[in-house]
């Protein structure tokens, strides 16, 4: 079994076709499919389906393929150490970050970062927590901001920082103009909120559930600049986090008084995975800005 065999293996299981696997391989697809059989014939097992149009993995190729993952990913991990003993920042870091904290918190960083590490690029996936998780096991992704907790015992993860939550209302509401409210005082307004998948919904719920309230919720949104919008024309109320607070036409913002309402900011990868220059270098510059975002939280 030889590491190009793996390597061609995993890309005909992403492609699902082995002219396109062997294009992206930059192989002759005769030559590739040859290696894919010799594969076969090592391992005693089928490990596709073949059709006209495309390949399909079998049973046996299920079972195969995080196997081959995993020995591809441990090999660029002990390549990647080695190298990083003789080198300075360069390559690329592929972060994962849920949408409710992707547009807020990651600009003025990779802005920052840009231009203090010109050699390294910043790949930036968004997705749900469930879909970053996933990403990060398969090595799709290297580190991933998301809000804690998380379980996991492979996952290795540190609090970047918390920040308290807010309602958000329409300018004109009885309540814009105070300094902080009770989440029970919006108790039977229509409440707008995240759809399901985003975890900052359950953030929002769970402080309902702490207020005891149950909320009309008459509006949901994968963005919270849909929901703020929605908010400033008057159709409800909604909660959000601190740094979703800004001049938005029509918006007011109060803090909510309860202080255990926040949300936990956290920086996550994968315990046991050897982080190269780069990646410290940017795990550095996460948490710099986190300090800075700290120190400036409305108190």
């Amino acid at each position: 079994m030889e590491l190009h065999q793996l390597r061609y293996f995993c890309a005909v299981a992403r492609a699902g076709n082995f002219t396109r696997a062997a294009e992206n391989q930059h192989v002759a697809q005769p030559s590739l499919s040859q290696q894919i059989h010799k594969l076969e014939d090592e391992l005693g097992a089928k490990l596709f389906d073949r059709f006209p149009r495309f390949a399909r993995l079998t049973e046996s190729g299920k079972a195969f393929l995080p196997k081959a993952e995993a020995i591809l990913r441990q090999v660029g991990e002990a390549r990647a150490e080695i190298q990083e003993k003789s080198r300075a920042e360069v390559g690329t870091v592929y972060v994962g970050s849920i949408p409710t904290i992707a547009p807020y918190f990651l600009p003025p960083v990779l802005a920052r970062f840009a231009g203090r590490y010109p050699g390294v690029s910043v790949r930036v996936i968004e997705d749900i927590t469930s879909g970053l998780l996933d990403h990060l096991h398969h090595g799709r992704v290297d580190l991933v901001l998301l809000a804690l907790p998380v379980r996991g015992e492979e996952l290795q993860f540190e609090e970047l920082f918390r920040e308290p939550l807010f309602a958000s209302l329409p300018e004109t509401h009885r309540l814009a103009s105070r300094k902080t409210i009770g989440l029970a005082e919006i108790r039977n307004e229509p409440f707008l909120l995240l759809k399901e998948g985003h975890c900052f919904r359950e953030n929002a719920l769970a402080a309902c559930r702490r207020s005891r309230i149950h909320p009309n919720v008459i509006f949901e949104s994968g963005h919270f600049s849909t929901i703020l919008s929605m908010v400033a024309t008057g159709m409800g109320v909604s909660v959000v986090p601190a740094m979703v607070v800004c001049k938005h036409p029509g918006c007011r913002f109060v803090r909510l008084s309860d202080d255990r309402m926040a949300r936990s900011v956290g920086l996550m990868q994968l315990k046991h995975r050897f982080p190269t220059r780069a990646q410290r270098a940017l795990m550095e510059e996460l948490r710099h800005h986190a300090r800075a975002i700290r120190a400036n939280l409305p108190r």
